[in-house]
Parts: structure tokens; C-alpha cells; sequence
């Protein structure tokens, strides 16, 4: 999208170059990247660049409204629900298709957005790989409201740790090791020096959580919550000692849980903006738009894009017996604005934010990319294709 940089990329590109640049990867981290890395950074224009601040800040202030909490209470499942939640998101996490404007230009359309923190860490990393592997121009940078990795790396440690050592922070998520973004938690212990921690590996006594190292319990003072209540359902069986939803425990999250449900795919239908396609809670229609062609159904619980529907007709929604739990979002057109060796791809850009408890307004860190040639972003949706996958969006300075 920013053609010299693109140009200058694409000549030096070559499939031996990407090869050599995942075995870089595997050699500093051995057997931590479970999902696919695309060939490419994406190339932001200052004009896109500065409409996706414009989608973001358009989001924030809905989220700031007086009554937001209460236009969301019905967003947390009341089984899933956490104490002691905090008075906003500490992340923010909004994905945007990269779409053509009625004026010809490239503006992002909002997809989804999340309350909850996503590869902060291997977002900060990824940068400096394609840098060593591939010729960036110094014109583009991967961070926004931050000068460099550095003061990247110093707000993510303040947010994260507060005033606790690292020890007693912890990275909280089921099973770590499995997990396909575990890359991320190996970065996330280098960088600020927290352990990923497994649910069941918590131990309670009392109002105290400990866990395990080397041999000795050490306190949990604070955690970095990486779990999300889809897969904990997965695992009926699974008894740990300490639940999420205990409300006797002396602990502080960062990142509390029941932000995840709060501005998720239930605030679509709050956001009124020119980058944000018209949402509707499919139980408050009284009839269906008349194009149902151009809209897609979501459900409203369910995280990944797990339960999309791209096609349905009225019969289909006729049918739901619990509309409570979907709603209807416009459909975006992508367009294919990343050239590649064999053509255009589509892209998505999600904006990455910090929002501390002391400060008044979120911070604008980096971002994240992905790329497909399929009819969606998702994996499934892009198998055996190359030019496709996460990587890192480089803004222009």
C-alpha cells in the first residue's frame, strides 16, 4: 500500500529468504510458533493510518459513555461473571477490514473488537525479524503512541507488573504449553519475566493463590489472564482449585475477564461511525433488511469466528430458536491491496491499545495484520495458500 516500500520488499522476496526467516524464528524459540507467519509485513499508508486511528477513537468514545456498564450487563453470561471488576479495559483490541471507499480510497471497516489482550508481546518482536531478514525503509514503524520497542516494552512491564515483582505476577491460561499462541508466552516471560501458568497449576489457601517453581510456592499477586470461558467449557471434567469467579481471593487481574464479554461482538450495534457497518441484535428486529444477502450472521458468545454464517436467508433465521444470541453485521467487501509475487491479497489490520487504571484514555501501541486470498480471514479459510497468515503492520512515519 506504500509502493516504494513495497517494491523495494517484493524484489528482495524470495521463498529461500522466507524459509531462512521461520528457521530464525524456531532457532531463537524453539518449537513455540504453532501458527502461520505470512510472507510479508503490510505497508500502511499515512491516510489509512490516520483513518484507523479515527475507527479506534470512534469505538473509545462509545466505550466511554456514563452508561456503557449498563448497555453491556447482559453481555456477561452470569455464571462466567468475575468480581471485582474494574472501571474500564485495560486492553482494547479492534479488527479492521481494509476495504475501498466510495471515494476510491482505502478506509478500514470494523470487523470485531475485543476487551482483552492479544500477542502483545510477539506484536513488539515480529518487527525487528522481518528488519533483520528483509530491507524496511525507516519511513514505516510498527508503533504509534509509543517511540520504539523500548518504550513499548516499558509500558507493557508498568501495565503488567505494577508495583509487584515479576514472580508474583503471572500469565494465566489453560493448558500454556498447547496453546497456539504460546510463542507469545514465551516472549511475554523474556520480556517482562512473568511465568505462564496453567488453571489447574494454582493452588488456593484461603484468600491466597500460589504456584509452583523450583520447588517452592510463590504468591500470585497479580494476573495477566490469558483465559477465555469458551475453552474452560470445553473441559467439563476439569475441578481446578481456583475458579475465576471465586470471590474470596486476594488477587488483582489485569486484564479482568468480564471485559472480554463487554466490548466484544455485543457492542457492535452501539458503534455509529463511518467505519463501523450497520450491526443489529437479530432478536430486536421487527423484519429483516431487505438485502439479508449482504449481511452476516454471528453469534454473539462465541470467540474466533467459530459459528459465522456468511450466507443466510430468512428461513434460516426464522428458524433460531434463541435470536437472543446472534446478530446481523452488514457485510464488508475487502479489498485486495497487498501485492504479492502471483497477485493482490486481502488484509486486516486490529489495533492494539493499553489503558492503565490511572490513565483517562486508552494508548494506541501497535498493531497486528493478517492476510487472506480465502472468502474469510480464519485459518480454515486460507489452508495451503501462501501470502497468507499474521504478521505485523508498518505504519507510515
Amino acid at each position: 500500500m506504500i509502493p516504494a516500500a513495497r517494491h523495494l520488499f517484493n524484489a528482495a522476496f524470495t521463498p529461500e529468504k522466507y524459509q531462512e526467516m521461520l528457521a530464525d524464528i524456531d532457532q531463537q524459540l524453539p518449537g513455540q510458533l504453532d501458527f502461520r507467519v505470512a510472507e510479508t509485513p503490510v505497508f500502511v499508508p499515512a491516510g489509512l493510518r490516520d483513518k484507523l486511528i479515527q475507527a479506534g477513537q470512534d469505538i473509545i468514545d462509545v466505550i466511554q459513555q456514563p452508561d456503557f456498564k449498563q448497555l453491556t450487563e447482559q453481555a456477561i453470561p452470569p455464571h462466567q461473571r468475575v468480581p471485582h471488576e474494574d472501571e474500564h479495559a485495560e486492553f482494547l483490541t479492534f479488527d479492521f477490514a481494509v476495504c475501498r471507499g466510495a471515494d476510491g480510497d482505502l478506509e478500514p471497516q470494523l470487523i470485531e473488537m475485543q476487551g482483552f489482550p492479544s500477542l502483545y508481546a510477539f506484536q513488539s518482536w515480529l518487527p525487528s525479524i522481518f528488519r533483520k531478514h528483509y530491507p524496511i525503509p525507516e519511513s514505516v514503524t510498527p508503533f504509534l503512541e509509543v517511540a520504539d520497542v523500548d518504550a513499548y516494552h516499558a509500558e507493557m512491564r508498568k501495565l503488567i507488573l505494577g508495583d509487584e515483582q515479576p514472580e508474583n505476577v503471572i500469565l494465566l491460561e489453560l493448558f500454556p504449553k498447547l496453546q497456539k499462541t504460546r510463542i507469545d508466552f514465551m516472549l511475554s516471560k523474556q520480556f517482562w519475566g512473568i511465568e505462564a501458568i496453567s488453571l489447574p497449576d494454582v493452588r488456593k489457601r484461603g484468600r491466597h493463590l500460589f504456584y509452583e517453581k523450583d520447588g517452592r510456592e510463590i504468591l500470585i499477586k497479580r494476573i495477566y489472564n490469558r483465559i477465555i470461558f469458551d475453552e474452560l467449557v470445553r473441559y467439563p471434567d476439569l475441578h481446578p482449585e481456583f475458579n475465576l469467579t471465586d470471590d474470596d481471593v486476594d488477587v488483582e487481574w489485569v486484564g479482568h475477564p468480564n471485559w472480554f464479554f463487554r466490548i466484544s461482538k455485543y457492542t457492535l450495534p452501539l458503534v455509529k461511525s463511518d467505519f463501523a457497518p450497520a450491526s443489529y441484535f437479530l432478536h430486536e428486529l421487527t423484519e429483516y433488511p431487505a438485502n439479508l444477502e449482504n449481511y452476516v450472521l454471528k453469534p454473539l458468545f462465541s470467540f474466533a469466528g467459530a459459528g459465522v454464517r456468511l450466507h443466510v436467508t430468512a428461513a434460516d433465521l426464522d428458524a433460531l430458536p434463541d435470536k437472543q444470541n446472534y446478530l446481523l453485521q452488514r457485510k464488508v467487501q475487502y479489498e485486495p491491496v497487498v501485492q504479492s509475487p502471483d497477485g493482490l491479497v486481502k488484509c486486516e489490520i486490529r489495533l492494539l491499545y493499553s489503558w492503565p487504571k490511572t490513565s483517562t484514555k486508552p494508548m494506541l501501541l501497535t498493531g497486528l495484520a493478517r492476510l487472506s486470498r480465502g472468502e474469510m480471514i480464519g485459518v480454515d479459510f486460507n489452508k495451503n495458500k501462501d501470502w497468507v497468515g499474521g504478521t505485523t503492520p508498518l505504519f507510515e512515519r
